[in-house]
Formats: C-alpha cells, sequence, structure tokens
C-alpha cells in the first residue's frame, strides 16, 4: 500500500526529500480539452478570433506554466526541464480543442504535475482569449496519460 510522502509523522506538510535518489530520464504526458460553441470552435479554427493566433498562444502559455509549476504548486520541486511540448487536435464532431502536454527530464523526481500544470494553463489560455465569443467553454478529461522513469517506472493509463 502506498503511504502520503507530502507529510511528515505529526501529519504536517514537507516537501519530499529526493536527495537520495538516482537521476534517471523521465517523461510525462497529460491532455485535456475544451469544448465550445461551433462558432468560437470556426473562428480558432480559422485564425479569426480578435485577439490573434489562440494555438500559437497556448501552446507558449502552456510551455511557460510547465515551466512554472513549482511555483503554483507549494510542494512540486524545482525542475529543470528538457522538453516541453504542447501539441493540439481539432475535434470537428464536437466542437473542442483537445491539447496534449509533453514534458521530459533527466532528475530525481517526476514530471507528471508539469505536464498536467502545462495542459491546464494551455486550456485556460484558449478560454481567456475565446470568452468574448463564448463564455460557456467547458475544460474536461484533464489527466496523465503515460509516465516513464524513476523508481515506480512505467505507468499507461488504461483506455475508456
Amino acid at each position: 500500500m502506498s503511504e502520503f510522502t507530502h507529510f511528515n509523522r505529526q501529519g504536517e506538510a514537507i516537501m519530499v526529500d529526493v536527495s537520495a535518489k538516482a537521476e534517471t530520464a523521465r517523461e510525462a504526458v497529460a491532455e485535456g480539452r475544451i469544448s465550445m460553441s461551433r462558432e468560437c470552435f470556426e473562428k480558432i479554427k480559422e485564425g479569426e478570433m480578435g485577439k490573434g493566433d489562440v494555438l500559437g498562444v497556448a501552446r507558449v502559455a502552456g510551455i511557460m506554466g510547465a515551466k512554472k509549476t513549482s511555483e503554483l504548486i507549494p510542494l512540486c520541486h524545482l525542475l529543470n526541464l528538457t522538453k516541453v511540448e504542447i501539441r493540439f487536435a481539432l475535434e470537428e464532431e464536437t466542437a473542442s480543442v483537445r491539447a496534449v502536454c509533453t514534458v521530459r527530464t533527466t532528475g530525481k523526481t517526476g514530471v507528471e504535475m508539469e505536464a498536467l500544470t502545462g495542459v491546464q494553463i494551455t486550456l485556460l489560455t484558449i478560454y481567456d482569449m475565446c470568452k468574448a465569443v463564448d463564455k460557456g467553454m467547458e475544460m474536461s478529461d484533464i489527466h496523465l496519460c503515460r509516465k516513464s522513469g524513476g523508481k515506480s517506472g512505467e505507468f499507461v493509463r488504461k483506455a475508456e
């Protein structure tokens, strides 16, 4: 059975000591989606949103978000990321945008939180840039798809 590692014996929050861990190659992939009105989706697809290149700006924001994870999540370690990539899939049938964030490092702790933060900041940026057209957009299905490296090894989320 796993134990919570971010608490000491007294139940106080702590940052996990990773100094004795070996450095290994680490990768995590997370994804999420934002659903919107057909009008909003078409404007993104055609590059006609008034604020500019929605997906281009969202990509940069997601990369920045992944890099700033330790500033946003109190007990995350500051990591030297070696790769952050944001990819998009425009899903016509549901008028939604799926974002996928891949993060890599070589280090003593994993990059799952960085991948999840990157994808969420990407989706939030899409919302921010498009809210004048559709305030009812919905972010959903945000999850870790897979991770590799470290003591716990490989994780792949089961398809639903």
